[in-house]
């Protein structure tokens, strides 16, 4: 039996539930988007059960979780969402504990809280990092740029931004960083790699752009185009350590391979929208994570 907390429209929520079911793995989905969303009991030996659907499932009975919980969705009833909220907390902390697989448990997602912090795991783990600086003077960005060269930015917490060059009007602009610091980073050239860990298993996707930042090539008049691939044994084990170092049986670890051979490493996100590249490349990430929670995996 494995559990599914998250919204049921969400592209990689429903494709770990349609693999469970092409692979006849017991399952259970907490729809963040259902009112109620479920009823949780909690006992104090670590038992309980929970009922979601119309079905009860006793907690002892789940082999594996896999969380990607978002934001509350807002009800007409304010005490009803309140009561959503509150048991999808509950849930978050049974699942940081509970004796099960997870994927991943909210306490092995903070390091992408602060990409500094989470940076020094990566070299810590053998990758190359970029050179970066985060800071709130314009003097020492553009001593930092002046040094590097071609410099990007982003933001510092795990919040999504947009990575853009420093230059033409983002220049003008420059001053504002003394009300809010921020990464500055070498550019470096290359092709993006996009790796996904589930458990042992590795799924990298190479990605075509002239884009900074292909998530976003369509604004830019771009286009991305993504192709299954293969990382040197090297790499791939190395991506496996770190995602191991990380707390996190499911990663999206983002790489840039250099014209010189070299693998630099950007971050990793905890909680990937894996079903992008899955649909694009046509890599089965959904049927290996759901083999992984049921204890199914090679």
């Amino acid at each position: 039996m494995i559990l599914v907390i998250g919204y049921g429209d969400d592209p990689a929520v429903r494709r770990v539930v349609e693999e469970a079911g092409d692979l006849g793995v017991e399952h259970v989905l907490v729809d963040q988007q259902s009112h109620p969303v479920a009823d949780l009991r909690l006992d104090a030996d670590g038992g309980g059960f929970l009922e979601a659907s119309g079905a009860r499932t006793l907690l002892d009975d789940v082999a594996g979780v896999y969380a990607r919980p978002l934001s509350p969705v807002p009800g007409t009833d304010p005490r009803e969402s309140e009561r959503g909220r509150a048991l999808v907390e509950l849930l978050l902390g049974w699942i940081d504990v509970a004796p099960c697989r997870v994927a991943s448990r909210p306490s092995a997602m903070h390091s992408n809280a602060s990409k500094p912090y989470q940076a020094q795991l990566v070299a810590a783990a053998g990758f190359v990092v970029p050179e970066t600086i985060v800071t709130d003077d314009p003097d020492e960005v553009r001593a930092f740029a002046a040094a590097q060269g071609a410099v990007v930015f982003k933001s510092i917490s795990g919040v999504r931004s947009i990575v853009r060059v420093l230059e033409g009007s983002a220049l003008g602009r420059l001053e504002r960083v003394r009300t809010l610091p921020t990464q500055f980073q070498a550019l470096v050239p290359g092709t993006d790699v996009r790796v996904h860990v589930v458990g042992r298993e590795v799924f990298a996707t190479e990605i075509g752009s002239d884009a900074i930042d292909y998530r976003y090539a369509g604004r830019d008049g771009l286009t991305a185009a993504l192709s299954a691939t293969r990382l040197p044994d090297e790499i791939a084990d190395r991506c496996v350590r770190l995602a191991v170092t990380l707390g996190l049986p499911l990663a999206g670890i983002d790489l840039r391979r250099t014209p010189a051979g070299d693998w630099v490493c950007f971050e990793v996100n905890p909680m990937p929208g894996y079903s992008f590249y899955e649909s694009h490349a046509g890599q089965p990430i959904a049927a290996a994570l759901v083999r992984h929670l049921a204890g199914k995996a090679d």
